[in-house]
């Protein structure tokens, strides 16, 4: 079954789709999809589906728009953020989370962030400001989003972390440095290289498929 919910009423527009009734211990799981710039809460879903076919699908729509194309926080120049919105939209974010949670009766233990560049992005700014809200992540060619001056412990946290080697958009040093500092917070960390650039291949889901099955699920 598939619901939907206005902006009004949980924060974002956004799409539900119910776990499915005979995937054994994957309905437990949810998986919150976070499209890139331009995209919408229908973008992300074949990779959720990829990811856990059993699992829900939680997929917001990003609240900030830039001329015409949806955002989950403002930037002021490529690959330079609005720190300032970014830590506000971070907690917004959080705050759809636990509403949803409560409103479609998911269990708060079992969600997977699924993002993609700017979706992917705002994830990893979740991971480092607040712990327990994702048991998991899978971030598709992400940036450093901030540098913090501390971050909560990680311990039970995996994250995937998957990246073009020739990203026009995302320096390497950036992936290694996102990964560094979760990995010193305590997270479980695996880094996927692409020789390509700025987007998501299908062996990178293939790979990222593996992961979630052996490492989260």
């Amino acid at each position: 079954m598939e619901s939907g919910s206005t902006a009004e009423s949980l924060g974002f527009r956004h799409r539900f789709i119910r776990p499915s009734l005979d995937a054994g211990a994957a309905s437990d799981w949810t998986i919150l999809l976070l499209h890139g710039t331009g995209g919408d809460e229908n973008d992300l879903i074949p990779l959720g589906r990829a990811l856990s076919p059993g699992a829900a699908l939680l997929s917001p729509r990003g609240n900030v728009v830039e001329g015409t194309m949806p955002r989950f926080f403002r930037r002021l120049a490529e690959g330079v953020f609005d720190q300032e919105d970014l830590a506000r939209r971070t907690e917004e974010l959080v705050t759809f989370v636990q509403r949803a949670v409560a409103h479609y009766g998911l269990d708060a233990e079992r969600v997977i962030a699924a993002g993609f560049s700017n979706g992917a992005n705002i994830a990893a700014s979740v991971l480092l400001r607040t712990a327990g809200v994702f048991r998991g992540a899978v971030l598709l060619s992400p940036m450093l989003p901030f540098e913090p001056a501390e971050s909560p412990r990680l311990d039970t946290t995996g994250v995937f972390i998957g990246a073009g080697r020739s990203d026009p958009i995302v320096p390497v040093a950036q992936v290694e440095r996102l990964a560094d500092l979760l990995r010193a917070a305590g997270a479980e960390v695996a880094v996927h290289w692409e020789p390509g650039g700025h987007g998501i291949t299908q062996r990178e889901v293939g790979a990222a498929r593996r992961w979630v099955e052996t490492s989260i699920l």
